[in-house]
């Protein structure tokens, strides 16, 4: 019989993790379980993802705010400190800021506005169209931001982040300034030692920095690069991609994950017969209609993945066919037509071929790790990870 499905999503529960676990034997064993308890079978070219939350505490990556003020005392000196383009966020940048301020005497924090990197809104264009403030060119003191447009609360958390993240640092015990600008180079106005907060454009903040003649530049990925006093690290992402887990702890996204992919995938295959694909899985990038936040707050997608993951789709779009090559077409006849087409792909690129437009031109364990990412979610559903099968599957399947 035809099979009636495509891609199937299904979030797996596991045990809760620990430092320690033996994470590839429970990540099998789970799946397995699942399949024989909920009566499906496991195919080649299944794929299993595990979000990266439990292999970091698996690994027991973490990391205490006296080991980020540590590093950030030793590489940025300790007295001024301009801190940029932080997202908002209680649980990415708060306690990461929380260290840094332990680590300096005065911070100059530097919002970027109306938005953080991902989305999370100060203002709206809107406000600013009124104000007739232009957000490429005009640096807003807190006087000034305070005067033009009062106390903003975050749509869904309710935090007004200027108020929030002022406390943090005076907290820990350093003085605060906070500005409001958009050009990496307004804060040497105020301080040479920047640690520059960004994510997906730290690498271009850091080049104009230096250009500008900043005195210290680092970025969140320079912290914490390797152990502080026993703590654990990230060797290529360093603070990039943490996660608040005590009120003085955060953890660290996973480190080295290439062995866990491939050791997972080899239990699999003992137990299943099957070569199934494995990956570790962050956010996903997707865009919220309502709160226009890209989700996408780590520094990648997908930090290890098992070979058969790597690429793009090479697809043609149904509906193209139907409406263009074939479109006197119908019925059965239609059916075996573009049947034919997609079996006619000899595997060569269809990149700039008019069948393939509008297919999703993304490597594969960015759209499977948002996929997984919904399927998961991120509060009390138990089912960090993700068994998705069909994916690799087309209309001739």
């Amino acid at each position: 019989m035809e099979r009636k499905t495509g891609t199937i999503s299904r979030g797996i529960r596991c045990p809760i993790i620990r430092e320690g676990d033996d994470l590839a034997q429970i990540v099998c064993d789970s799946v397995i379980e699942a399949a024989k308890c909920d009566g499906f079978e496991l195919r080649d070219k299944d794929v299993v993802a595990v979000t990266e939350s439990i292999v970091a505490r698996s690994q027991g990556n973490y990391a205490s705010v006296d080991a980020i003020a540590k590093d950030v005392k030793a590489k940025l000196g300790g007295e001024t400190i301009g801190v940029i383009f932080p997202i908002l966020s209680r649980n990415r940048f708060a306690i990461c800021l929380k260290g840094i301020a332990m680590g300096a005497k005065k911070v100059v924090l530097m919002l970027s506005y109306p938005s953080d990197e991902v989305g999370n809104h100060l203002l709206t264009y809107d406000q600013l169209d009124d104000a007739g403030i232009n957000p490429y060119s005009d640096i807003l003191t807190l006087e000034k931001y305070r005067e033009l447009f009062g106390e903003n609360k975050h749509e869904f958390t309710g935090v007004d982040y200027v108020d929030y993240y002022s406390q943090i640092v005076k907290d820990a015990g350093a003085e605060c300034e906070i500005i409001f600008a958009n050009q990496a180079k307004s804060i040497l106005d105020y301080a040479d030692c920047v640690l520059t907060c960004d994510i997906h454009t730290r690498a271009r903040t850091k080049r104009l920095l230096k250009a500008a003649g900043a005195k210290i530049v680092c970025g969140l990925d320079d912290i914490l690069t390797a152990p502080v006093n026993g703590s654990g690290c990230n060797e290529s992402f360093g603070l990039l991609g943490s996660n608040k887990s005590t009120e003085d702890t955060i953890k660290l996204f996973p480190r080295d994950c290439n062995p866990f992919v491939n050791k997972t995938q080899e239990l699999l295959k003992q137990a299943s017969g099957k070569q199934i694909e494995v990956m570790v899985y962050g956010d996903g990038a997707f865009k919220d209609p309502q709160g226009k936040i890209w989700e996408l707050a780590d520094p990648c997608v997908s930090p290890a993945y098992t070979d058969g993951l790597k690429g793009t789709p090479n697809e043609l779009k149904l509906k193209y066919l139907a409406d263009n090559d074939f479109k006197d077409l119908s019925g059965d006849a239609l059916k075996d037509a573009i049947s034919k087409k997609i079996e006619a792909k000899d595997g060569s690129s269809l990149v700039g071929d008019m069948s393939s437009q509008g297919t999703t031109p993304r490597q594969f364990t960015d759209l499977i790790g948002s996929l997984c990412d919904l399927t998961s979610g991120s509060g009390d559903k138990g089912t960090p990870v993700v068994l998705v099968q069909g994916y690799f599957d087309n209309y001739t399947n």
